[in-house]
């Protein structure tokens, strides 16, 4: 299945774009995901690895079983001043 992933703050800079759209297996969790955006976006990977993500509009946890057509937002940890 293709998923779109929304892409926020700082993840969307090094990304250099607001989405990315990644091919994944039927049944693939959110692990998945992370895991595919890292390969993509190598620069980002520490990043990632601290980003909440939200699939269609809810926060969700790393083994949520995804399916076609979720939309997916990665939120990278913010500070304020």
């Amino acid at each position: 299945m293709t998923i779109v992933v929304e892409l926020f703050a700082r993840l969307r800079e090094i990304a250099g774009t607001p989405y990315l759209e990644l091919e994944l297996p039927d049944s693939a969790t959110l692990a998945v995901v992370r895991w595919q955006l890292a390969e993509r976006v190598p620069e980002a990977a520490s990043l990632l690895s601290k980003s909440a993500i939200a699939v269609n509009e809810c926060y969700a946890d790393e083994t949520m079983i995804l399916q076609s057509g979720d939309r997916i937002a990665v939120l990278p940890p913010v500070s304020g001043g």
